[in-house]
């Protein structure tokens, strides 16, 4: 049984959360943002694929469907493997996600931010607070340069 009292499979699938899976993977078909998807979940040598929507490179109106055994693209991975190892070490209490990061990335020490974010780069002045694992973890560390919705360059650290 996992945590909520739902029977689970030998190797600690739960049938919830794997229906979770697939209702993101539809939400993204459904939007439209990509024209077909594939999860691949592994646990305790067990492991579960998803496959859903068509083939997006053989054009708009593909009628071939994705499959367990489709070769995907797979680029800019770095982020989410490195976050995913970051809260393995939260969870073992090694890392807390509210301390900064500077004795690990000492680069990061000291860092300047916009003095207004609509304003021009050059404009900057101390951060009130260092950059944290949160900060990090939820991508709201990047130069307001990086953001195409100046918007969002309000960082949590000014």
């Amino acid at each position: 049984m996992d945590d909520e009292g739902e029977r689970v499979t030998s190797g600690g699938f739960s049938p919830r959360r794997l229906t979770r899976v697939r209702d993101v993977l539809s939400r993204h078909l459904d939007t439209g943002y990509v024209p077909g998807a594939v999860a691949v979940v592994a646990r305790h040598g067990e492991v579960h694929i998803e496959a859903m929507g068509n083939l997006a490179f053989e054009g708009d109106g593909s009628g071939t469907p994705m499959a367990a055994d489709t070769i995907c693209r797979l680029g800019s991975m770095t982020k989410p493997v490195v976050a995913a190892c970051a809260m393995t070490l939260v969870e073992d209490c090694t890392l807390r996600l509210d301390d900064p990061v500077d004795e690990f990335l000492p680069e990061l020490a000291d860092m300047s931010v916009l003095a207004d974010p609509d304003g021009p780069l050059e404009e900057t002045v101390p951060a009130e607070r260092p950059v944290t694992l949160r900060d990090l973890l939820t991508f709201t560390s990047a130069p307001a340069s990086w953001w195409p919705n100046r918007e969002r360059s309000r960082s949590p650290t000014r």
